[in-house]
């Protein structure tokens, strides 16, 4: 809870990933839609491009093929995506879950570098696994959400 500096009005908390406007925002994947309505139908219709992969894939500092394994996709059926330039709305929709678990890494450990990091290594939270290869299932994706939310209230995980 944010509280005005004047303590006689409540002013409630920014949700992550929106901007000042409302938008909501995912830069790792330098993606910005106007709401959760056209996010999904973007996701559906459309796809996220290629370009979006690429910037998630700078961004945590991973192969190629670490990633397209992440969203379970074969190295071969990425090559077919970059001459459409775009990925499928399941792919797309990996892509996003993975791109909002790293910038909520950013966000509780403070640097894009510690959540580079973090998402790298083998955590015993994860049993032995890396957050980024925990993450491939939406289950897997809810418990490294956990984690990041344990680390954020300073319970050791």
């Amino acid at each position: 809870m944010a509280i005005s500096s004047d303590r006689r009005h409540y002013a409630p908390p920014r949700p992550t990933g929106t901007t000042d406007d409302g938008r909501r925002a995912y830069d790792s994947i330098g993606l910005e839609v106007d709401s959760l309505d056209d996010l999904i139908r973007l996701l559906k219709q459309d796809g996220l491009p290629m370009e979006s992969f690429d910037r998630l894939q700078r961004a945590l500092g991973v192969s190629s093929a670490e990633l397209a394994g992440a969203i379970q996709t074969a190295e071969r059926t990425l090559r077919r995506r970059r001459n459409t330039g775009r990925l499928k709305p399941t792919e797309s929709e990996r892509l996003l879950r993975l791109a909002r678990l790293f910038e909520r890494a950013v966000e509780v450990l403070g640097s894009p570098e510690r959540a580079r990091t973090w998402m790298s290594t083998a955590l015993p939270a994860l049993g032995g696994r890396s957050p980024l290869d925990y993450a491939d299932t939406e289950p897997g994706a809810r418990e490294v959400e956990r984690v990041l939310g344990r680390i954020a209230h300073g319970v050791f995980s």
